[in-house]
């Protein structure tokens, strides 16, 4: 079962929720909007107070709003690694950001905020400049191409975890790798030995509990740069 965050859409399969999220791009405007629980079942992890405060509450879901806004601008370079039993390997991925919107960015502004059977929802608008601008342009031309897919990670995330962004983080991560996975399925007759390129989210992902796991469900563009056959080891 799902969590409320999911309410607008619980009544669909999963695969259409991410379609039901709110996100625009707009002349100069991305907008987009987030769902924060005021009682997280995750804040005893983290040891924060529950139920949120609206100070809380808002710094949140401004943080959510930061990391997508990121995600979509800028987007990731990645590194992967399928990972082979037979011969030990792990299955891996590595990311490294390619840039950030932070929270306190002036040209990110709350224009909506309400509170519905114990969520609180934002809606932000990210006034993006030239410079970002042509990145989102190019992250929505060739080659890049469109996957969707959900991730999970466990509800007080792994060691070091502080704070809620990181156990988001966390399920957003497996959804990347799984695209990535699923990618290279399509794409390689044979199991490569790794794989590195970039990609980048379309939209706003969607987060909620789901058989007491954290789940994102994410649509991502995707170029792969190099794929290594295990052949040339």
């Amino acid at each position: 079962m799902l969590n409320r965050c999911f309410s607008l859409t619980r009544a669909f399969p999963l695969c259409v929720f991410l379609f039901c999220a709110r996100f625009v791009f707009s002349h100069d405007v991305l907008r987009g909007e987030v769902c924060v629980e005021l009682e997280p079942v995750y804040a005893r992890f983290l040891g924060v107070p529950s139920p949120l405060d609206s100070a809380a509450a808002t710094q949140w879901a401004v943080e959510d709003a930061a990391a997508a806004f990121s995600g979509i601008i800028y987007g990731w370079a990645f590194f992967y690694e399928p990972g082979e039993r037979m011969r030990g390997i792990q299955e891996s991925l590595e990311l490294e950001a390619l840039g950030e919107v932070r929270p306190d960015d002036t040209r990110l502004e709350l224009t909506d905020v309400a509170v519905r059977d114990g969520l609180f929802y934002m809606q932000a608008d990210y006034s993006v400049t030239e410079a970002q601008k042509k990145r989102i342009l190019a992250w929505k031309g060739a080659p890049a191409s469109s996957v969707q897919s959900t991730g999970y990670g466990p509800l007080q995330g792994g060691d070091g975890v502080a704070d809620h962004r990181e156990i988001k983080a966390g399920a957003l991560k497996d959804a990347m790798k799984k695209a990535i996975r699923g990618k290279l399925r399509i794409n390689e007759r044979n199991r490569p030995r790794s794989a590195s390129g970039y990609i980048a989210l379309s939209k706003f992902p969607l987060y909620g509990m789901r058989d007491g796991r954290w789940a994102a469900v994410a649509e991502f563009r995707m170029e792969i740069k190099e794929v290594v056959p295990f052949a040339a080891y």
